[in-house]
């Protein structure tokens, strides 16, 4: 009995979890409602009814009700919020005029919780404008994470909310930045909302029009890459615009408790942040090699320059923005954006991919290997931020890269079942694992996910939100430990 009644709390809980997605459609019905896009307001008044008819009884009853929430609880609710929000966030898209279908309104809906920059949809600009804010609010509130924007309400649950943010927050290790959880999750929803309006506000300077400005501040600082426009920033072709998105891409993809340090002054400490420190020399590195090889591709340096920091900074924060037809560069440069989609951005950041903290952990570890070899009884240890790092740390990077490649190569397969060529389902199954949303090849920067089958999106769309989730989130439900009480 009493294993029912916690079993019916956790569902309540999950309604009032996914409930709540429903309210970020509000500044979208207001949006249809003022620019006379009338015909839209049903496909958001559905889901927010819904939403608030099933998330207010259901925070009734609970708030009358303790939770004891156990880690095991927290992954599985994790992942049913993702996928529930999804699918919640995929009616408007299907309810619209334009009627897109199931299997496109679902892959679209997973691409923004998961800030992928990918998209099925041929003319971006034939979308009603109400719709596209929704399409950039739903990769803001992807990029900041829905578990983290709740967890400033999850005491109002007599829930404790680490072990929900613990499932959420990417890395190989959650740095608690204050003692309550509560109080981390405000400091970082303020830094990434005034981060936003200072990037929209630079875009209104830059000569954007302010729905244009304000849809990609949302997408940019959430690393989703998704623009309201068919040619991406290339439509505004102004160079002020690309170094702003630059600068914004590359601190989007940076460890938000850096931001919390510099906020307490201590930016001293920022000097020897080892993934930081690895993060913007691989920025340096690639995108010095890819300028060199644009300037007789272009015949300007500052062009050269320009293009290639763009294009390095989007497919290294796995923001997905594309400026230029990439797949017409040097060879040498398309290898080097290629490895890129292979690293991803900081730890503890909007960005998705493997995480430069864990190259950096294996790295040393690979120097550790090579010196024991010289000297068979030494004791050796990584470092990062100048500590001496566990060796469980280690195991665990380990453990993550390995299954991380092993989802790749499984993508891969299934991507081929589709008849598409091995490069093309190579880089496809990185970039829907990665997030990077970027590609080569069938789905490359002239093309998109529209003529991919069914079944594929779908499939596409789990592979996301398990890659947004970190993988172990969504593999843990495998293990026959789980499931023992």
């Amino acid at each position: 009995m009493v294993e029912k009644v916690k079993r019916i709390n956790k569902i309540l809980l999950l309604a009032v979890m996914t409930g709540f997605v429903p309210l970020l459609m509000f500044p979208s019905l207001v949006a249809a409602l003022v620019l006379g896009e009338f015909y839209m307001t049903r496909a958001f008044l559905v889901p927010i009814l819904i939403g608030l008819a099933l998330a207010f009884p259901a925070l009734l009853v609970i708030r009358k009700t303790p939770l004891n929430l156990r880690i095991k609880d927290g992954f599985l609710l994790v992942i049913l919020i993702w996928v529930f929000a999804s699918f919640v966030g995929s009616i408007p898209y299907h309810l619209s005029p334009l009627e897109i279908k199931i299997s496109d309104a679902f892959f679209e809906s997973a691409c923004g919780f998961a800030t992928t920059g990918a998209t099925t949809l041929a003319d971006i600009e034939a979308l009603p404008h109400s719709l596209l804010v929704w399409r950039s609010m739903s990769h803001w509130a992807g990029g900041i994470g829905i578990i983290l924007l709740s967890v400033a309400l999850m005491p109002l649950l007599g829930v404790g909310g680490f072990r929900l943010i613990k499932a959420e927050a990417p890395g190989p290790k959650k740095e608690k930045l204050t003692p309550r959880v509560t109080d981390e999750a405000k400091i970082l929803f303020a830094v990434y909302c005034v981060l936003t309006v200072i990037l929209a506000t630079l875009y209104r300077i830059g000569g954007m029009e302010l729905f244009d400005a304000v849809c990609h501040s949302f997408t940019v600082m959430a690393t989703g890459g998704v623009s309201t426009k068919n040619s991406g920033f290339a439509f505004f072709d102004s160079p002020f615009i690309d170094w702003v998105t630059v600068i914004f891409m590359l601190l989007g993809a940076l460890s938000f408790t850096m931001y919390y340090r510099i906020f307490k002054g201590k930016i001293k400490e920022l000097l020897w942040y080892t993934e930081a420190r690895a993060y913007f020399l691989i920025f340096i590195c690639a995108a010095t090699v890819i300028t060199l090889c644009l300037i007789p591709h272009y015949g300007s340096f500052g062009k050269a320059l320009r293009l290639g920091s763009f294009q390095t900074a989007s497919i290294l924060t796995t923001t997905g923005s594309v400026r230029t037809d990439y797949t017409t560069w040097p060879s040498l440069a398309q290898g080097v954006l290629f490895c890129l989609m292979f690293i991803g951005g900081c730890s503890s950041s909007t960005a998705g991919g493997v995480k430069v903290i864990r190259y950096t952990v294996l790295f040393k570890q690979a120097g550790n290997e090579l010196r024991r070899l010289i000297y068979p009884h030494g004791v050796f240890s990584i470092h990062i931020n100048r500590k001496v790092g566990r060796k469980d740390v280690v195991y665990g990077v380990s453990g993550f890269v390995f299954l991380y490649f092993m989802v790749v190569a499984l993508t891969t397969l299934v991507t081929t079942s589709a008849g598409f060529d091995i490069f093309s389902s190579f880089c496809t199954a990185l970039s829907v694992t990665g997030n990077v949303g970027a590609n080569f090849g069938a789905a490359g920067s002239s093309h998109n996910y529209n003529t991919f089958p069914d079944y594929l999106k779908m499939f596409y769309s789990l592979v996301m939100i398990a890659g947004r989730l970190e993988l172990w989130t969504l593999f843990v439900l495998f293990s026959p430990e789980y499931w023992k009480r």
